[in-house]
């Protein structure tokens, strides 16, 4: 491996990439199992990411079967009826003892009339500064700014990962027995609250070492937000009316099922509004202490958007919000490759939630429980790895070639113009969100040549390599995304096609795809198992 000679080169049983929910509990509970752990994260754990600047509610039950059967039955059928029992009851048990370990360790949950903790919600900053105190403690090794540019494998799977430190410029090289992509979602970079790190770039680099994902149709997901603001909390606008600037009401227009009605006027060139006059006088102080950050444009600007009308738009929140990413093997989180796990956004969250997530609840839940399953597996995997750990001969896999500073052929201006293409096919509404197989074929074809462009410049080990390298993972996630769109002829979940309008029985399954430069798909079967009515 050609490596600078300023180069940081580490060795661990264990690495994590990704520092936010799904990481640092991937970390905490390796260490636990007693594995060294080293955890890079591509921001600063704590800080980055989608969880850490935002409050978020979390799919906390207590073990109490009508409550459970009640939990589980809330987005079953909005999902299309993909998710699974057995993956459900798991994360609701694992997610339920998660929530009850931050408690104990000093998390500063709210107390009810009667002094009783209130666990179904956490804040983003508090949270996350409690798991990186908590990671710390563990003994885990924690490399901020510090994205991975590619994975390393061999004939025994993956074992480690090269990247470098985005505040020193020097690469860095960490030999594992095994490697957790916790790397978030893909968001396109449409400037969503705490997404400008999330860009897809696990999903490639899995890919490049073999693995497949799963539900890739359902990474369309757009958010209400205003148009001064980059806060996506659309749960907020349940209590939200629309309007039309003088002041008639928007028919069919809602935070859940009304977001294609906002679309269309936004389409038309009809500026929308909304108006949080919904929400009951007693809960307002309560909703301002939940999402302290939502209301600080309004305030800003001094607006009430209780009483006050303001201009409202759609952003992208793709695979962050949507339930595509790496296919699950297992269920300690295990890829198609040894030694590759994944977890939270990273990983497909079609298990729980299937075509459909919603509100926070469900995806607080995946990161923390996912993350401790893949912690749990690729610890022991280590120790089933055995003789082999200490004499692996290790190569890049990446499939664009990395080379050392000074010898890269992509400017940062040309990674803009990826960047710019890419979202100029996924971020329009009437290209992914009211799908059609003709526009997608087209957007694909395009990406395709987009991709192939890619795949043949050389990129630095440096800065300037990270931005193109999160342009390519962008381009591939999206050609995917379109991939699997296409080959479900119909709408389900979230994933909705103008030319297939209802939902076929007979494409009850998930959509596995893969490949880098040839793609492919092919059907999955739902485990058969007694549906919740």
């Amino acid at each position: 491996m050609a490596i600078q000679e300023q180069a940081q080169h580490l060795k661990t049983d264990v690495l994590v990439i990704g520092g936010g929910p799904a990481g640092t509990w991937a970390a905490v509970t390796a260490a636990a199992k007693g594995a060294r752990v080293v955890l890079a994260d591509k921001g600063y754990c704590g800080s980055s990411g989608a969880t850490a600047p935002s409050g978020t509610g979390v799919w906390y039950v207590k073990p109490d079967e009508r409550l459970r059967e009640e939990a589980k039955a809330s987005r079953y059928d909005m999902g299309g009826r993909l998710a699974e029992h057995r993956w459900m009851n798991r994360v609701l048990d694992r997610t339920y003892a998660n929530m009850n370990q931050l408690a104990g360790w000093g998390y500063p949950f709210p107390l009810d009339d009667e002094g009783n903790q209130h666990r179904r919600s956490l804040q983003g900053p508090e949270y996350m500064r409690l798991m990186r105190k908590v990671v710390r403690k563990a003994g885990v090794t924690i490399l901020d700014h510090s994205p991975a540019l590619e994975l390393l494998a061999d004939e025994h799977g993956v074992g480690g990962a090269a990247g470098v430190n985005t505040q020193t410029g020097i690469p860095w090289t960490v030999e594992a027995g095994a490697v957790v992509i916790a790397t978030g979602g893909c968001a396109f970079l449409s400037k969503a609250l705490g997404c400008n790190v999330l860009t897809g770039d696990g999903y490639l680099m899995a890919a490049e070492a073999g693995a497949n994902l799963s539900g890739m149709e359902f990474s369309n997901a757009y958010a209400i937000c205003p148009t001064f603001s980059s806060v996506t909390k659309t749960a907020y606008y349940s209590y939200a009316s629309f309007y039309y600037e003088d002041g008639t009401i928007v028919e069919g227009a809602g935070s859940k099922r009304g977001r294609s009605v906002i679309a269309r006027n936004l389409m038309e060139g009809r500026q929308v509004f909304a108006v949080l006059d919904q929400a009951p006088e007693h809960l307002k102080p309560l909703l301002r202490v939940g999402q302290t950050n939502f209301f600080l444009p309004f305030d800003r600007r001094g607006i009430d958007p209780f009483t006050d009308p303001f201009p409202v738009t759609l952003r992208l929140e793709g695979t962050v919000r949507g339930t595509g990413g790496i296919r699950l093997a297992d269920e300690l989180c295990a890829t198609d490759v040894p030694g590759l796990y994944a977890a939270g956004d990273a990983a497909t969250r079609e298990l729980i939630c299937g075509g459909f997530t919603g509100g926070g609840s469900h995806n607080a839940a995946w990161a923390m429980s996912s993350g401790s399953f893949a912690g749990e597996g690729a610890a022991a995997y280590v120790k089933k790895l055995g003789a082999h750990d200490g004499s692996r001969n290790l190569e890049r896999k990446s499939t664009q070639p990395i080379v050392e500073e000074g010898k890269g052929s992509v400017k940062p201006s040309r990674a803009a113009e990826w960047v710019q293409a890419v979202q100029d096919e996924v971020k329009p509404y009437d290209r992914n969100l009211f799908r059609t197989g003709e526009v997608m074929t087209q957007s694909l074809n395009r990406l395709n040549g987009l991709w192939n462009e890619q795949r043949e410049q050389a990129i630095e080990h440096t800065v300037d390599g990270v931005k193109a390298r999160e342009a390519a993972a962008m381009t591939a996630t999206a050609r995917w995304m379109y991939t699997s769109a296409l080959a479900r002829t119909e709408s389900r979940g979230m994933h909705k096609r103008s030319d297939f309008a209802g939902m076929d029985d007979n494409q009850h399954y998930r959509l596995i795809t893969g490949g880098l430069d040839q793609l492919w798909v092919r059907p999955e079967q739902v485990r058969k198992e007694v549906v919740v009515h």
